[in-house]
């Protein structure tokens, strides 16, 4: 498929080429408590599903009233790549959707790069997007902020205005508006779908349907 209005489509990664954000705010909850801030995995949802790891120790750091020591996270990274290792798999109709679409895509997550690495390793999708997988921590501002996607379409040669975003957390959604470019909701994990509503969102819950949806446009 081709759709000569759109310059690039940008994809997030967890919850929408990896089915990873069951198993991490699973892990997430485990983390917390450990840490002394016991969230439920609704709370954990609602407050950091689509925000990047130096966001997520920020709040930690606010929480617990001191600074996480250097090296924090070390002692958790093992939980989440023993999960994902065990259990991770690519989000449901997603390799049939990027067989379908011939538009020009990257990955623009609030990830980091190892661990975009792996998780996209785990599900056989690295090779897809090489060279074109951009992380938050490339940038200042994570998601809501604009930085992270308007930094890929600098990179790539692409008009924001001619971009389209395929994200599933309203942090993501939020961001792709600011950064004046369409965006596709998809609803179909953890986030509800009345999250990712909004101005120049297209919202849907079937992978398979994004080639068309794509076409579609708005």
């Amino acid at each position: 498929m081709a759709d000569d209005r759109i310059d690039l489509v940008i994809f997030d990664c967890d919850g929408v080429l990896v089915d990873s954000e069951r198993l991490a705010v699973r892990v997430d909850a485990l983390m917390l408590a450990e840490l002394g801030w016991p969230l439920t995995e609704a709370e954990i949802v609602e407050r950091f599903v689509g925000r990047s790891h130096r966001d997520l120790t920020a709040a930690i750091e606010q929480q617990l009233g001191r600074p996480l020591p250097e090296g924090w996270y070390d002692r958790y990274r093992p939980w989440y790549r023993s999960a994902f290792e065990a259990e991770l798999t690519a989000v449901d109709g997603i390799i049939e959707a990027l067989g379908l679409i011939t538009l020009p895509s990257c990955v623009a997550s609030s990830n980091t790069h190892p661990g975009l690495r792996h998780s996209l390793g785990l599900t056989g999708l690295y090779s897809r997007f090489e060279g074109r997988i951009f992380s938050a921590s490339e940038v200042e501002h994570g998601k809501p902020a604009p930085d992270l996607f308007l930094h890929a379409a600098r990179a790539l040669g692409a008009d924001p205005a001619r971009c389209v975003v395929v994200e599933d957390s309203r942090f993501g959604v939020e961001a792709a508006r600011a950064a004046g470019m369409r965006a596709f909701g998809y609803y179909g994990g953890l986030t509800p779908r009345a999250w990712l509503e909004g101005p120049g969102t297209v919202v849907f819950d079937e992978m398979r349907d994004l080639p068309e949806l794509l076409l579609g446009g708005f």
